[in-house]
């Protein structure tokens, strides 16, 4: 891939890109999400604007795209829970690169862009992401990013009678 991406935060006009983006992944890396691709595939697109944070009830809540020209090559997104107690916890998920454009630093522009965001959201302390433990590309690219390691969820997701644990992984802000 010879043209830099283009990082954005990701808007109503993105969702059906959006939408299109995380189908084919879910389809493709079924182990690599709790979310189930046949589940999802009847979800509208609109199902996807709460996690773009379109509302602006909360600058910790968004989603940011990565973009080769006019097309989404992969996606990040940021939440948190509403409540008091861990809103100074943000929590990283649904990092997405097409195949086609992996290899490229893509990963890693979006999770920095997603770390730069999250540095300017008032209170927000502490970023959260979960990845698949055999997952070791993705488990690597968040260590350089800073994040570690605080426990593995054994048993996180079952496939196919098959098993996939989860590291749980942490960057303080």
């Amino acid at each position: 891939m010879s043209e830099a991406p283009t990082i954005r935060r990701l808007g109503e006009a993105d969702l059906g890109a959006y939408k299109s983006l995380r189908d084919e992944m879910l389809a493709a890396h079924p182990e690599a999400f709790t979310s189930d691709a046949e589940a999802e595939r009847d979800k509208a697109a609109s199902g996807y604007a709460s996690r773009f944070g379109l509302d602006g009830s909360d600058a910790a809540v968004f989603a940011l795209g990565a973009f080769v020209g006019a097309r989404l090559v992969g996606a990040m997104a940021c939440e948190r829970d509403g409540r008091a107690k861990v809103r100074h916890i943000g929590h990283l998920i649904g990092m997405m690169v097409r195949p086609q454009a992996r290899r490229a630093g893509i990963g890693r522009a979006l999770l920095e862009a997603c770390i730069a965001e999250a540095h300017k959201v008032p209170g927000l302390e502490m970023l959260t992401l979960s990845v698949t433990a055999t997952n070791a590309d993705a488990v690597r690219l968040y260590g350089r990013a800073g994040f570690v390691r605080y426990g593995t969820q054994p048993r996180a997701i079952r496939l196919d009678g098959r098993y996939h644990d989860k590291d749980l992984m942490v960057l303080s802000l």
